[in-house]
């Protein structure tokens, strides 16, 4: 069952992420934190988004602008390790506090209440106006892939911040899509050889299929989004999304899932 709730929410995911503003990571992270630890949930969509965005590579990378590929993505690279090495320290830390609900008890655990806020956070810039129209000159683009790459590490939240440098760096459509896609890449090798001694000691590679059917149904639904979609915005459904990603994150930081 939890694979097909998995897989589910990757193929819709994916066809979302072509018009919706929100990324892929974005939306499948919290599906995966349902039934996984959190850390595992955060390395297991970065295994999916790896290989959904290499897919996009083969398509796009060839129109990265490579200034641009160096400036932004050599301080991501540094820094998602950084962002991922705090994941790992927070998922071995102690619980913050426990109560007791319903007879049951509950922990609320700093990996957990971390993603929950950096969710609920990036839900909000994800459809305020004033940061989808927020942009900076390209001057800061180290340090723009400084904040990208960490929070890329951190909880899989890169696209929002890198979107942000890299809009008005002079670069054409297919230019922008392009560079955008290896820096994703970049971020998501990066952090996986962070992620990598995790996922073997969860046991989680010995046994992949959740992960192998949610990045095939991630290519499905990428495949059948640039086909049905046409328009990048539909202000309606963000605001639905934004909203199930507070409820998921209300769950994830009060210790209830």
């Amino acid at each position: 069952m939890e694979t097909l709730i998995v897989c589910s929410a990757a193929l819709i995911a994916a066809a979302l992420t072509l018009f919706s503003g929100f990324g892929m990571g974005t939306l499948l992270m919290p599906v995966f934190a349902i039934f996984f630890p959190v850390p595992v949930a955060v390395a297991q969509t970065a295994v999916v988004h790896l290989l959904n965005n290499i897919f996009k590579a083969a398509m796009f990378g060839r129109n990265a602008d490579k200034r641009v590929l160096l400036r932004f993505g050599a301080p991501a690279l540094i820094s998602s390790f950084l962002g991922a090495w705090l994941l790992l320290s927070l998922a071995e830390a102690s619980p913050l506090f426990s109560y007791t609900l319903g007879g049951r008890e509950f922990h609320v655990q700093p990996a957990k209440l971390t993603i929950a806020v950096l969710m609920a956070g990036f839900a909000v810039l994800e459809v305020w106006p004033w940061f989808q129209k927020l942009s900076f000159d390209r001057r800061y683009l180290p340090f723009g892939g400084m904040l990208s790459g960490f929070f890329g590490g951190l909880s899989g939240h890169q696209g929002a911040m890198r979107s942000a440098f890299l809009i008005k760096s002079g670069l054409t459509k297919e230019v922008f899509i392009g560079t955008g896609v290896m820096l994703a890449v970049i971020v998501d090798i990066s952090r996986m050889t962070v992620y990598a001694g995790m996922l073997a000691s969860e046991d989680i590679l010995s046994n992949p299929t959740t992960v192998v059917a949610a990045t095939v149904a991630a290519f499905v639904g990428t495949f059948l989004g640039a086909r049905l979609v046409k328009k990048v915005t539909i202000k309606f459904l963000q605001v639905i999304v934004s909203v199930m990603l507070f409820v998921v994150a209300l769950g994830l930081g009060s210790g209830l899932l």
